[in-house]
């Protein structure tokens, strides 16, 4: 793995305007930068990044069937007591998921480590679907790449083919986000390009234009009856709306499933260790209520959880990073290293979630900036990945997004 310097199309903010990728640049600084790309061995791709990702995801599966059967765990991941049957409920039906992205710490060098899972509503999948690998074909073209440079990204194709999987042809699906965000349009649009491609119907609607009938089905702004509906919106917020004693009786199947608010929950990341502690590509992690009298000199842990505290204790009093159990773009998330916070996010959004603590594990530092890999789960299978980095050690929404490709 090396961070390489490379000539720029010089067209591609042309390109990006005529296929609609309007968040290249945002906020005064570049989103997407091409000016240098990351460089893997497909060693690297295969061994440390993509099988890995693979196990990690049914490690999640089967920490999710441990937790619908546990209250305590159900009510230590935030989940609202009302509607803990609605998402015990959605998984011992099987209700199908399509895709998530786990965001993994790796420098070339050792396993790569999980940070955090983005199972519900994960971002930069048109740039890591679509963009970056128009980019490696322009590359290619040009002679700015090797030739016989592939990319580990698959995702595109893994998700037409989750579609037409689940679906029979012609299957109407509704695609929804909050209106006016261009990067999370471009997300349900690269999802609605690929069930179309998969022979579904697809159309899109505002959050705020859905409504519902006077039998309690949900319904569009043309009053289209929504039989599956891909919500771009957060299963916490929706748990907390209104609307969330209308689901169980609308008959709508939604996307991602209800429960994927147990993966999309930085909790899932202590029971994780709880089940698998010492995999290799597992961070020690905890329930801060568990733990934060042990993190000070003279304090202990909990009962349940001493042992393995015990057995992580120096690591995590060396440096760990306190996380809400829901939190986005690095919101309210801050470094401790020997009992002293040396990083914090300047965001607050989050400051009312309870929290867990996770052993702080450096990203790798490569000319100034720190880079993040999005690991692309689609079905059960680790598909693709896109990268981003910061200048910061917490990856914020400043991140920028560089392509990679792969060379050996």
């Amino acid at each position: 793995m090396e961070k390489i310097t490379l000539p720029e199309r010089p067209d591609w903010r042309d390109t990006a305007s005529e296929v609609g990728f309007t968040f290249a640049d945002m906020h005064g600084e570049p989103y997407w930068d091409e000016s240098s790309a990351y460089r893997f061995s497909l060693r690297e791709i295969e061994d440390d990044i993509e099988d890995p990702s693979t196990q990690l995801h049914q490690m999640c599966r089967e920490a999710v069937s441990r937790i619908v059967t546990s209250e305590e765990l159900m009510s230590r991941l935030g989940i609202p007591d009302p509607h803990r049957d609605l998402v015990a409920d959605s998984w011992r039906r099987n209700e199908p998921e399509i895709y998530g992205r786990f965001d993994l710490a790796y420098d070339g060098q050792g396993p790569a480590k999980l940070l955090e899972y983005n199972a519900d509503t994960p971002t930069s999948l048109y740039e890591s679907a679509a963009f970056q690998w128009q980019w490696l074909e322009d590359q290619l073209a040009a002679g700015v790449l090797p030739q016989g440079a592939d990319q580990f990204n698959g995702i595109h194709e893994a998700l037409v083919e989750r579609f037409r999987a689940l679906f029979a042809p012609d299957t109407d699906l509704h695609f929804t986000a909050v209106a006016g965000n261009p990067e999370d349009y471009a997300t349900v649009e690269a999802l609605g390009w690929a069930a179309r491609e998969a022979g579904l119907g697809a159309h899109y609607s505002d959050l705020d234009k859905i409504g519902i009938s006077p039998d309690g089905q949900f319904v569009d702004a043309e009053d289209r009856v929504i039989g599956t509906l891909f919500k771009l919106y957060p299963w916490e917020d929706l748990l907390a709306d209104d609307y969330a004693a209308r689901i169980a009786g609308s008959g709508c199947m939604f996307l991602e499933p209800a429960w994927k608010v147990l993966l999309s929950n930085k909790g899932i990341l202590p029971v994780l260790w709880q089940m698998f502690e010492g995999h290799p590509n597992l961070l020690p992690a905890f329930f801060a209520d568990d733990v934060a009298g042990a993190l000070v000199e003279g304090g202990r842990p909990v009962a349940d959880v001493a042992d393995s505290f015990g057995r992580a204790n120096d690591v995590l009093r060396a440096g760990h990073v306190v996380k809400p159990i829901f939190s986005r773009e690095g919101a309210s998330v801050s470094i401790v290293e020997d009992g002293e916070v040396t990083e914090a996010s300047p965001a607050s959004d989050y400051d009312r979630h309870p929290r867990i603590v996770q052993a702080y594990h450096p990203l790798p530092v490569m000319d100034g900036f720190r880079p993040v890999i999005g690991a692309w789960i689609v079905g059960d299978t680790c598909v693709g990945m896109g990268m981003r980095e910061d200048r910061d050690r917490i990856t914020r929404d400043l991140s920028r997004f560089k392509p990679h490709f792969i060379s050996d």
